[in-house]
């Protein structure tokens, strides 16, 4: 059985930083395309960064370019998000999602629809 367990979040002031956590379980973590996305009151669900093994480099929203990194510890069986210079607009739910099986995301990393399992959320609030 597939499951994200989401660690991390909270709030901040603008300018902060934040590390969220996504253990994973019930399936082979490394050979698997994991994502982070986020949703704000009102609005879609958007991409913020994705990886997959196969990839040369992860994916990142523009918004989130040279603030947010994403890594994964293969040992752990956990993804991480490292947001820097945190922004309002930043405040948002945000869910890990995975696509097992699978090692490329081929341009698709960052689309909801890619991924099969996803976390439960955690709030980020960044307050000016």
């Amino acid at each position: 059985q597939v499951q994200l367990v989401q660690s991390g979040g909270g709030s901040v002031q603008a300018g902060g930083s934040l590390r969220l956590s996504c253990a994973a379980t019930g399936y082979t973590f490394s050979s698997s395309c994991m994502g982070w996305f986020r949703q704000a009151p009102g609005k879609e669900r958007e991409g913020v960064a994705g990886m997959c093994p196969g990839d040369d480099s992860p994916d990142y929203a523009d918004s989130v370019k040279g603030r947010f990194s994403i890594s994964r510890d293969n040992g752990k069986n956990t993804l991480y998000l490292q947001m820097n210079s945190l922004k309002p607009e930043d405040t948002a739910m945000y869910y890990c999602a995975a696509r097992i099986w699978i090692t490329s995301a081929r341009g698709h990393g960052l689309r909801p629809s890619f991924y099969q399992f996803w976390g439960q959320g955690t709030q980020v609030t960044v307050s000016s």
